[in-house]
């Protein structure tokens, strides 16, 4: 395939997750954002007025990049593990595999529409947030570099999930078994500096505790880790998960019966 042949099946896959979304947008966009609210509301307004401030900022601006990058998260994952494995299921999926369209350009595609779903759903949770308090961000560069970036990353792990995945409950265990609590524990509510030292120790092997701090950097100014090392720690997970992705589908892993 010559450049613009890949850029017409490129253009084509990402059109089609984009349309899958849109169109079940009462599934797919709107249950985020009054989920998010429940949470503004919950522990912003009530739990936040006690609270008063963490990390010296107010509790409600606190939480609120942890609660854009939760939905992120959740969004981007799961959009590539139903959509990929659904494809598969279905398989419509062997027929862009024996295509010439290369195996990057059939992944790249099917990331590009999860992170688009991640980040549609992220921004209308930001648009929410409005409504509770005032953001001011800081390091829009940073921030946008981020929360694209975690889009990315965890679009390809669905990516991984739905290829490895036998039946439609394999790719529910990761978002409920895995991703859940390590979000919950990845910082979204608290700073790890209100935990004991052995659990500050333990936080720091969850690799969405780095993400959440580095896009609440990017929005407040205020991090719990090293924002640097956090950034090319993301960009090292995204071309590892990335390159494992490529040897899975070359190896016809969860494909070929």
């Amino acid at each position: 395939m010559n450049s613009r042949q890949m850029m017409v099946a490129l253009w084509t896959i990402v059109r089609s997750e984009i349309r899958r979304f849109m169109r079940i947008w009462p599934q797919t966009l709107l249950p985020p954002s009054i989920t998010m609210t429940m949470y503004f509301i919950i522990f912003g307004n009530l739990i936040g007025a006690r609270i008063g401030q963490m990390d010296g900022v107010d509790y409600m601006d606190y939480i609120v990049p942890g609660l854009i990058m939760m939905s992120v998260i959740t969004n981007s994952y799961s959009n590539v593990a139903s959509s990929f494995f659904g494809s598969k299921f279905q398989r419509s999926v062997e027929e862009m595999i024996i295509s010439p369209m290369p195996n990057w350009l059939v992944l790249s595609g099917f990331v590009i529409g999860g992170a688009a779903r991640g980040l549609a759903v992220g921004i209308i949770v930001t648009a929410v947030s409005l409504f509770f308090t005032d953001l001011d961000i800081r390091h829009p560069l940073l921030t946008t570099l981020v929360v694209i970036m975690t889009a990315v990353l965890f679009s390809i792990g669905g990516f991984i999930n739905a290829l490895l995945g036998k039946k439609f409950d394999d790719i529910s265990i990761v978002p409920i078994f895995v991703l859940t609590p390590l979000t919950y524990l990845g910082g979204v509510f608290y700073s790890i500096h209100t935990l004991p030292e052995f659990w500050q120790n333990v936080s720091l092997v969850n690799p969405i505790l780095y993400m959440v701090n580095t896009f609440r950097y990017g929005i407040l100014g205020v991090s719990d880790i090293n924002v640097g090392a956090a950034v090319g720690a993301i960009a090292i997970f995204i071309v590892i998960f990335f390159s494992a992705a490529i040897w899975l589908l070359r190896r016809g892993k969860g494909l070929r019966s």
